[in-house]
């Protein structure tokens, strides 16, 4: 083969097959010393030459040795239990284990990670929106694993693929290049005001009174309103602490620190909401918890919450309200009786006001044509001159 020397690095010839080739050094093995020789093929010598070049420049840009030693399973497995675990929130990496094990080991754990394309990602993506539904009691319904935890893996694998940059595993982050789903949120529902009453009367008819009135007043995460102790509780400022919350993943439930730093947070409370927690205490004044269960009296376990405000709604003929729509439902009417973006958006534990204003544009969409009616009122009437 007559071989050409390209800038003294690497070198092309042409082969007796007629393709052509380019050799250079990759690098060098660290326990040996010996030089990585590697070759590239193509039918053209100009194909071959702009070949060669990138591949010089990537092996300048990655460590070649300990690139190959890992596929996509070896190397987020290894990202997980070093990077991810050790500095996340335990629920994050609960959802992180759950996306590696179901979704990225039987669908990208073989490809060896270096050899991984943003194709081979985009499609992942597309074959979970299709059919990336595990539980076999859903999957029938619905296939598809939902907008949000499809863009849920993407932010995962990306982050991962990062690291493997800057480890030099691989010279650049194929989820980069990705476009990850549209996250599609369903239209926020509430339950009507004039329906509060007969929804509290049924709570009141299975026992619950107190603890679906205090959601109503405040807008709890159901993990938060689980987690409520009795010492949460301050009689004479009627404010509840919120602190923990009580999740439960895979089966195992944690009382943990809630979403953010922003959920740790003092609530006040209506007056009639705090009878109604001086009356429930009364009835079982040595018991740590808030609301302890009726069967067992520990702590609820926070689905069995929403099984029974779906029973409720049941009782008063109230569809497709979840139990997360009572937050929905403090916050709009607190939103439409005046009261302003930030308190509500203190009250609800959300990072900012304007997160708060984001999610309720329905409300603050009406607040402003009532403010537009009340300025109106005032300006003078030009056309009556």
């Amino acid at each position: 083969m007559a071989k050409k020397r390209v800038n003294g690095e690497g070198t092309i010839g042409k082969r007796k097959d007629g393709r052509w080739e380019a050799r250079y050094i990759a690098g060098r093995d660290p326990e040996t010393g010996k030089q990585i020789r590697k070759s590239i093929l193509g039918k053209t010598q100009a194909e071959v030459r702009t070949k060669l070049k990138e591949a010089l420049a990537e092996a300048t840009e990655i460590d070649v040795v300990k690139s190959g030693e890992y596929n996509v399973a070896g190397w987020v497995q290894a990202w997980y239990s070093l990077y991810a675990q050790p500095n996340v929130r335990k629920t994050t990496a609960r959802y992180y284990k759950g996306y590696i094990d179901h979704h990225v080991l039987p669908r990208l754990g073989d490809i060896p990670l270096n050899k991984l394309t943003s194709l081979d990602i985009q499609q992942f993506y597309k074959d979970l929106l299709e059919n990336g539904r595990i539980r076999e009691d859903t999957k029938a319904k619905k296939p598809g694993l939902s907008s949000t935890t499809v863009h849920g893996i993407h932010v995962m694998l990306k982050s991962a693929l990062k690291r493997a940059v800057q480890e030099r595993l691989i010279p650049f982050n194929p989820a980069e290049f990705c476009i990850p789903p549209k996250i599609t949120k369903p239209e926020l529902q509430v339950i009507p005001s004039e329906r509060y009453q007969s929804y509290l009367t049924a709570a009141e008819q299975r026992g619950v009174l107190p603890m679906f009135y205090l959601e109503l007043a405040t807008g709890l995460r159901k993990g938060e309103i689980a987690a409520l102790l009795w010492s949460d509780y301050d009689a004479q400022t009627q404010t509840i602490h919120v602190t923990k919350q009580y999740l439960f993943y895979n089966g195992q439930g944690t009382v943990s620190p809630p979403k953010s730093s922003t959920s740790v947070r003092y609530v006040s409370i209506p007056e009639e909401a705090a009878k109604l927690l001086e009356q429930e205490h009364e009835k079982h004044p040595k018991n740590p918890y808030m609301f302890p269960s009726l069967v067992t009296g520990e702590m609820y376990h926070p689905d069995a919450i929403v099984k029974i405000h779906r029973k409720i709604c049941k009782d008063i003929g109230l569809e497709h309200v979840r139990f997360h729509d009572l937050r929905h439902s403090f916050a709009t009417t607190a939103l439409q009786c005046g009261v302003d973006v930030k308190t509500v958006s203190t009250m609800l534990g959300h990072s900012s006001a304007g997160f708060t204003l984001n999610v309720y544009t329905h409300s603050t969409s009406r607040m402003q044509q009532e403010a537009a009616r009340i300025v109106g009122s005032v300006m003078p009437k030009m056309q009556e001159r």
